[in-house]
C-alpha cells in the first residue's frame, strides 16, 4: 500500500514523536508513505474563525498534488483531516482524504498488525480516545459512524491490547481553550479522566496530537484544581503499536510525554526496569 502524507504543522515540531510512531509503524506494516510535495499548512483554527472561503482554500491548495500523485491522502492530524475533508468536498476534488484510525482499521493493516505483534499487550487497560475533529461535521466528512468511531479500538484490540468500552471518545477535550478559556479546557478533561476510570482504564490512546497535549499536559494542575489526583498515560496508538511489534524506537517518542508513561509500562512488564 502506498499513500501521500500530509503531515501538517505539529507533527513536524512539537508532536514529532507521533509523526515519527506513524512513519516507523507504517513502515513495519508495509505502508509507504509520500510526503506530499511542497505542502502547506491547512489554515487550521485560524483560517476556520477568520474567513470560510480561506478555510477552504487553504487546505484545497494541497489537493492537486495528491491528484497527480494519483494516491490517497493519509492525514494523520485530525484537525488537518477535518479541514482536507471539508475543502475537497466542496471543491470536488477526487482524492481519497483518509484519517489514520481508519487507515489503520482496514483488513489487510488489521491483518497485518496481529501478524506482526511480538509483545503481549493484553495487561495495558486501556480506552479509546477519538475527540471531535475526525467525525463531525458526519455529513461533509462521510462518517456514518460519528458518535461511535470505532477504527482505533480495531487496530488496538488486534494488537493485543484489553480495549474497554466508554461513552466519551468523541467527547471534546477543549481544544484551543486551553489558551483562552483554561477552566473550560480543564473542567472537559477531568471529566475525560474520571469516566477513563471509571471504566477501568489504565491509559488513554489517542490519535490527536491536540487531545493528547490537552490531555497529558495538564494533569498535575488538574489534580490540583479539583483536589484529586490523576496519573494516566496519554498514549498515541502508533506508540503502542510500535510495543506490541517490538520496534527499536518506543522509549524514544514515550519519553517526550509530560506525563511518563514509561513506569506505568514498566509494571507490567512491557519495558525494562532502569
Amino acid at each position: 500500500m502506498e499513500v501521500t502524507y500530509y503531515p501538517g504543522c505539529s507533527l513536524e515540531a512539537t508532536a514529532r514523536d507521533y509523526d515519527e510512531s506513524i512513519r516507523a509503524v507504517c513502515g513495519a506494516l508495509g505502508i509507504r508513505l509520500r510526503e506530499l510535495d511542497s505542502w502547506t499548512c491547512c489554515g487550521a483554527t485560524s483560517a476556520h474563525t477568520t474567513s470560510e472561503r480561506l478555510s477552504v482554500m487553504l487546505p484545497a491548495v494541497n489537493l492537486p498534488a495528491a491528484e497527480k500523485a494519483g494516491l490517497d491522502v493519509l492525514a494523520p492530524c485530525p484537525l488537518c483531516y477535518n479541514r482536507l475533508k471539508r475543502s475537497q468536498h466542496h471543491v470536488g476534488s477526487t482524492v481519497k482524504v483518509t484519517d489514520l484510525c481508519s487507515l489503520l482499521a482496514q483488513d489487510t493493516v488489521l491483518s497485518a498488525i496481529k501478524a506482526r505483534v511480538k509483545t503481549d499487550l493484553s495487561a495495558v487497560k486501556a480506552v479509546c480516545y477519538y475527540g471531535c475533529m475526525s467525525s463531525r461535521p458526519p455529513r461533509e466528512l462521510g462518517n456514518p459512524d460519528c458518535e461511535n468511531p470505532t477504527g482505533m479500538d480495531r487496530a488496538a484490540e488486534a494488537a493485543g491490547v484489553t480495549v474497554l468500552p466508554w461513552s466519551y471518545k468523541t467527547d471534546c477535550c477543549g481544544a484551543s481553550f486551553a489558551v483562552s478559556r483554561p477552566d473550560i479546557m480543564m473542567s472537559l478533561v477531568k471529566k475525560l479522566y474520571d469516566k477513563a476510570m471509571e471504566a477501568g482504564a489504565e491509559c488513554i490512546l489517542v490519535a490527536c496530537q491536540m487531545c493528547q497535549a490537552n490531555l497529558d499536559m495538564y494533569q498535575d494542575r488538574i489534580s490540583r484544581e479539583y483536589g484529586a489526583r490523576y496519573d494516566l498515560p496519554i498514549l498515541y496508538i502508533t506508540e503502542l503499536l510500535g510495543l506490541a511489534m517490538n520496534l527499536e524506537s518506543p522509549e524514544t517518542w514515550l519519553s517526550r510525554h509530560i506525563k511518563d508513561p514509561l513506569a506505568y509500562l514498566k509494571s507490567l512488564g512491557l519495558l525494562k526496569a532502569a
